[in-house]
């Protein structure tokens, strides 16, 4: 039976005797591709914690934060035996209501989700920074999808000092290639198969890369011809500072897309080298 603790006091005592700790952060929502982040845990650690939480500061105003999915039942039955869950309640992590001292995401913030997301990643380093110190494990898992936060979170880490290693697991993908996605159960059968557009324009973009102008063209010419995906970004950035690199760049980079496809927004990323 899967262990479910939900408060913060009750955790810190089930993690006196934990030996080394790795955690891995969730929405819940469970799917593979946090799975794999649970296994790859697992290898790295005596003890597996994972936090279920949909955290009110990362969304904004119109966001779909009452649409959110949480079966936390559901979530937790996905789960091995031996893993210890931390559920809080909203409460229970902001007992004073919404947080007043934050952990800025700096300009990289701004940009590319943050850009569409005010406030976004600011919530998300916040509550990361806050699960970090309730839990004090000694690895964190994140996966690769989720490029721009790996990134801050990384930085954060860094920045402060955080006695916690940053494990970062590929992409999981259907068979397909769409990264799987809590939001991909959004998509009927038509926009499913439009959505393919977003991994079929990185892996073009890669197969193009011997410069940055070819890179991008190859992915606008696959994503141009499919007229159900409304393109928000895509982008080649540095992977030391997520920021877009130079027409004569020439090195490892990563390339990123964001679009809406109905009313669902997706995100991808892969590694490429310019040159």
């Amino acid at each position: 039976m899967t262990e479910v603790i939900e408060t913060i006091a009750s955790l810190r005592l089930r993690l006196e005797t934990a030996g080394s700790i790795a955690f891995v952060p969730t929405m819940g929502a469970l799917h593979e591709g946090h799975l794999a982040l649970v296994a790859r845990a697992a290898e790295l650690a005596d003890t597996v914690v994972v936090s279920i939480f949909v955290n009110p500061l990362q969304f904004g105003e119109g966001e779909d934060l009452d649409r959110y999915p949480r079966d936390l039942d559901s979530d937790v039955a996905k789960l091995p035996d031996d893993v210890v869950v931390f559920a809080p309640s909203v409460a229970e992590l902001y007992p004073g209501g919404a947080s007043e001292t934050l952990v800025t995401a700096g300009e990289a913030g701004t940009r590319f989700e943050g850009a569409s997301r005010p406030g976004h990643f600011d919530g998300m380093l916040t509550v990361v920074a806050k699960l970090l110190n309730i839990v004090r494990p000694d690895v964190v898992v994140f996966g690769q999808k989720d490029a721009q936060q790996v990134f801050l979170v990384r930085r954060m880490v860094r920045e402060l000092n955080v006695p916690v290693t940053v494990d970062v697991v590929e992409t999981v993908r259907e068979e397909s290639g769409l990264a799987l996605s809590s939001r991909n159960r959004y998509l009927d059968a038509d926009q499913h198969r439009a959505a393919l557009a977003l991994s079929g324009a990185l892996n073009t973009a890669a197969a193009s890369a011997t410069t940055r102008a070819n890179a991008l063209a190859a992915a606008h010419e696959v994503l141009d011809a499919e007229p159900a995906v409304d393109l928000d970004y895509v982008e080649l950035v540095d992977p030391a500072t997520f920021l877009p690199v130079a027409d004569d760049y020439r090195g490892p980079t990563t390339a990123i897309v964001a679009a809406r496809v109905g009313t669902t927004r997706l995100i991808d990323n892969r590694m490429l080298q310019l040159g």
